[in-house]
C-alpha cells in the first residue's frame, strides 16, 4: 500500500518517507536500504569530505535502482564535492544551513531535484528564490543541529507550507513513528524527514554505543546548546545554529559558559585528550525529542514499511476509514473516502504543500 503526495509524485517513491542526510551515520548501505523500501535514502555527505564520499557514494548507487540523494551543508561544502556526487546521478540533492544559491543551479541543471532545508522564514522565502523543488520545514525537536532560536514543528510547518505553496513541504523535527508522518501529512507537508528514528537502525554507521543510548534516551534529556561544538572546535556558525544531544560530561561542566569555553584554548585540548583516552565518546549523541519512542534497532527496510503502515492506520482512524482507503490529500484538497473537494471549499486549507 502506498499513500501518493506530492513528493511521491515528483520523485517517483513509494512512501513520503525520507531520510534526513545525517553527516556521518546516513552512509550508503542506509541511504540504498531506505530507497529499496520506497522511502527516499538521502546520503549523508555533510562537510564534504572526499574520501568518505568515494567510499559511501558508490554503495548507494549501486545498491538501489530506486530514487536516492545525498545532502550536504551549504555552509561548509565546495563546489568540487556537489560535482563529485553529481557524477553518480542522485535523483535529489539536499542542502542545508546557508545559502543553497551558489549551488542551486548546477543542481538543478543535472536533473537532480533540489531539496533545501530551512528554520525560518527568512531562509523559507530564499530557497524559494533560489529555485527550491522541494523544501523541509525544520522544526526545534529535531536532533542534531538547527536554529539556535527555532520554531516547533507544529506551528512552523503549516507557515512554511503557506509560505511556499505550491512548492511541496517536508515535516522534520521530532518524528519517530507513523504516527508522527501522519502528523505531518495532516499539517500539509508533502512527507516527512526523519533522523534520530533511522540513526537506530542496523545499517546506521553509528558506534553501537551511541546506538544503544539513543534506544535508551528520553526526550526530556535532550537539549539544544552549543557547548559541545566550541569544545570540539567544529566551525559551526554558532550565532545561527545549535545542536540538540543527548546529556554529555562538558556540556554539564561548561552550560552557560559558552563565550568562556570558545576563548579557553586548553579546553578545548583536554576534549580532545579525553576522546583519545576514551573517557567521551568521539562525537556527541544527537538526537531529537522523539527519542522516547525509539526502542529497537530494525532493519531500515523495516523500519520504512513499520513507518509507513502505522502512518497509513493513523490516518485511516482520524478520518474514520479503513486502512485500505486511506491516502494523503494532495495540496489545496481535502479527500474524503474516494471524493474530493477543494480547500476552499471545506473553508479551510489542506494538502501536502
Amino acid at each position: 500500500m502506498t499513500m501518493s503526495t506530492a513528493l511521491t509524485e515528483l520523485l517517483g517513491v513509494r512512501h513520503p518517507i525520507v531520510l534526513a542526510p545525517m553527516g556521518g551515520s546516513a552512509g550508503g548501505a542506509l541511504a540504498a536500504a531506505v530507497s529499496r523500501a520506497g522511502g527516499l535514502g538521502l546520503l549523508g555527505g555533510g562537510y564534504g569530505d572526499r574520501a568518505w564520499l568515494e567510499r559511501e557514494l558508490p554503495i548507494v548507487a549501486e545498491g538501489t535502482d530506486e530514487p536516492w540523494g545525498v545532502g550536504f551543508l551549504t555552509w561548509a561544502v565546495e563546489a568540487e564535492a556537489v560535482e563529485q556526487a553529481l557524477e553518480f546521478g542522485p535523483a535529489a540533492v539536499m542542502l542545508s544551513f546557508g545559502d543553497p544559491g551558489p549551488y542551486a543551479d548546477r543542481i538543478r541543471r543535472s536533473g537532480a531535484v533540489l531539496i533545501v532545508q530551512v528554520t525560518d522564514v527568512e531562509e523559507a522565502e530564499r530557497a524559494v528564490d533560489a529555485g527550491a523543488d522541494v523544501v523541509v520545514a525544520q522544526g526545534s525537536e529535531s536532533g542534531g543541529h538547527g536554529a539556535r532560536r527555532g520554531r516547533s514543528t507544529l506551528p512552523f510547518v503549516p507557515l512554511v507550507v503557506d509560505l511556499v505553496s505550491p512548492v511541496p513541504v517536508l515535516a522534520a523535527g521530532g518524528i519517530a513513528d507513523g504516527r508522527g508522518v501522519a502528523a505531518a501529512l495532516a499539517l500539509g507537508a508533502a512527507g516527512a524527514l526523519i533522523g534520530t528514528r533511522f540513526q537506530a537502525s542496523a545499517e546506521a554507521l553509528v558506534d553501537p554505543a551511541i546506538s544503544r543510548a539513543i534506544v535508551e534516551g528520553r526526550g526530556q534529556d535532550t537539549e539544544r546548546n552549543t557547548v559541545l561544538d566550541l569544545a570540539r572546535g567544529a566551525s559551526w556558525p554558532t550565532d545561527k545554529y545549535a545542536a540538540r544531544t543527548l546529556g554529555h560530561p562538558y556540556l554539564d561542566r561548561w552550560r552557560g559558559r559558552e563565550t568562556e569555553l570558545a576563548g579557553d584554548a586548553e579546553a578545548r585540548r583536554a576534549y580532545q585528550d579525553d576522546v583519545a583516552r576514551g573517557v567521551i565518546p568521539p562525537l556527541p549523541i544527537w538526537a531529537g525529542e522523539g527519542v522516547d519512542l525509539i526502542t529497537d534497532l530494525p532493519p531500515a527496510a523495516d523500519l520504512v514499511a513499520t513507518l509507513a503502515a502505522q502512518a497509513e492506520e493513523a490516518l485511516a482512524r482520524a478520518g474514520k476509514q479503513r486502512p485500505g482507503h486511506c491516502y494523503a490529500p494532495r495540496h489545496g484538497e481535502t479527500r474524503v473516502g474516494r471524493g474530493s473537494r477543494r480547500a476552499g471549499d471545506a473553508g479551510h486549507r489542506s494538502g501536502d504543500g
